[in-house]
């Protein structure tokens, strides 16, 4: 199933430039649009900020956990082990297909955002998908790559909020300095 589902949506890859930009695009510069709305939200409420502390801790909590899973796990990327319409840019790194970096960091910042705020997170969690898809587009992951990555993305999120409470003192220290801005 996960062969069929790589193949079916990377083999749409390079017919149409359209598509292929859109998805570089959104696999490359995604990160930005999360980036604006966070900074849109921090403006708004005590709250939005908030948010934005624990989204950046959940965001460093996450690439924790990634870098320590490709330490210990490999599998390799689709495009070492066949034929794959890999769209550019080539990636440098030959580490491991699992997890994606892209995919776990867009979810965890879906996932975060949408603990506060609803609206935000629906809509950062539709373009989280599209980063997922355009990861295999591009013939970098298997789609259980992304699913996986989804997964671990949006349980840190979820634990991060859960476990606020031990931490809110520290959160607190950190935005009083901010109050005025």
């Amino acid at each position: 199933m996960n062969e069929r589902i790589f193949k079916a949506i990377n083999q749409c890859a390079g017919t149409s430039s359209l598509l292929d930009s859109l998805m570089i695009l959104i696999s490359k510069k995604a990160r930005f649009v999360y980036l604006f709305v966070i900074i849109i939200l921090w403006f708004r409420r005590t709250d939005d900020k908030r948010m934005t502390v624990n989204t950046g801790f959940t965001l460093g909590v996450t690439y924790i956990i990634c870098l320590f899973i490709k330490s210990f796990f490999f599998r390799p990327r689709p495009f070492l082990t066949r034929e794959v319409n890999l769209l550019p840019p080539v990636p440098s790194e030959k580490d491991s297909t699992f997890p994606s970096k892209h995919t776990s960091l867009a979810f965890a910042m879906a996932a975060s955002v949408f603990c506060f705020h609803k609206v935000a997170g629906v809509f950062l969690w539709l373009l989280s998908v599209m980063v997922g898809v355009s990861r295999i587009w591009m013939g970098q992951h298997y789609p259980s790559d992304i699913a996986g990555s989804a997964i671990i993305g949006k349980i840190v999120a979820y634990m991060v909020k859960r476990t606020e409470l031990s931490w809110k003192p520290l959160v607190k220290r950190a935005l009083q300095p901010l109050k005025n801005f």
